[in-house]
């Protein structure tokens, strides 16, 4: 089973990711913030891909992708954001970011890219 690490600060939309991911067989961890997601890192957690939010308070995603890249070098990670202006998506690309999804986003469209993200999942 591949698993999912999501970084959000709203609780709904790491809910409803989650809900969507683990009906589709995927084993989903979740942080709040991105200092809280890489204190996980830190600690041990390696999941198969990140999908973070980059809008956070205390650390936001761009610095998590920069923090995470030094430990999970070729982790996938994904933004997913309100943000959609090139100069950010450019940042994100050079920071580390495999991907760049624009919220809102529906559950299947989630899993699709997912599942390209993550070949054999």
């Amino acid at each position: 089973m591949k698993s999912v690490f999501l970084v959000d600060d709203s609780s709904t939309m790491l809910m409803s990711l989650k809900s969507t991911l683990e009906i589709s067989g995927f084993k989903v961890d979740t942080a709040s913030d991105g200092e809280m997601a890489l204190g996980k890192i830190k600690a041990g957690l390696k999941p198969d891909l990140i999908i973070t939010d980059i809008n956070m308070p205390k650390m936001d995603g761009l610095l998590l992708i920069k923090e995470t890249r030094k430990i999970l070098r070729f982790t996938p990670i994904l933004a997913l954001t309100t943000e959609s202006q090139a100069a950010k998506r450019d940042e994100a690309k050079k920071l580390g970011a495999s991907g760049w999804l624009v919220k809102p986003v529906t559950g299947s469209d989630l899993v699709k890219v997912v599942k390209q993200v993550l070949p054999g999942a």
